[in-house]
């Protein structure tokens, strides 16, 4: 599933309303890179032919967008998502792996510099697993086909590298604990991605 227009502008009129209150920034970022999961080890006859289907590892090119606002200058909340570009192959049908979270953000101000502004983030959110098929034989045979949804718990460490005085890159590491993630082999799914934003309102 990929995010929508609306979707993405609920999340800017969210923030930006909470800039509205005096909030000490507010910052956007647009990223890309990588979700990891190992496969549970399935083989399941899809197609109903004779011919098993290995369920895969989680993987490919990851896009992720996201919003903060700080509304101290060591505490904020924040939202992402991030979804897998390409389509990827699951037993034989199309499928797309989605993540979302909303999160407490803690910025610690020893450390920080004009330049440089390490995060902390935790919050709670979702895994939503859509599969791509009209086939509906096909899909009975694929656990949590056609969509299958997930609790999350997220954890992420983050940097803002300041290239201008709103400019900024922005490494990440990110942790989804996904409960019941019986699609693939583990729970917990670690993601890395570089993006880049823009903050309004950062205080020196």
């Amino acid at each position: 599933m990929k995010p929508s227009l609306k979707t993405i502008l609920v999340l800017v009129a969210t923030f930006s309303s909470i800039r509205v209150v005096r909030a000490q920034e507010v910052n956007a970022y647009l990223g890309f890179g990588s979700a990891y999961d190992t496969s549970n080890g399935a083989q399941i006859e899809t197609f109903s032919d004779g011919s098993l289907y290995k369920t895969p590892s989680m993987g490919g090119f990851f896009g992720h967008i996201g919003a903060g606002v700080f509304i101290t200058k060591r505490l904020g909340l924040g939202t992402d998502i991030s979804w897998r570009f390409p389509q990827g192959d699951y037993a034989g049908i199309q499928y797309r792996p989605t993540f979302y979270n909303f999160d407490a953000i803690y910025q610690p101000l020893k450390g920080r510099t004009n330049r440089f502004a390490p995060e902390f983030r935790a919050g709670i959110g979702g895994a939503h697993v859509h599969f791509f098929t009209d086939d509906d034989q096909a899909c009975a045979q694929v656990p949590g086909c056609q969509a299958s949804n997930h609790f999350q718990w997220h954890l992420a460490v983050a940097t803002r590298w300041y290239v201008t005085d709103h400019l900024f890159f922005r490494p990440i590491l990110d942790v989804h604990y996904v409960n019941n993630f019986f699609e693939f082999g583990r729970n917990w799914v670690p993601e890395y991605s570089l993006g880049i934003g823009y903050s309004l309102g950062k205080s020196q």
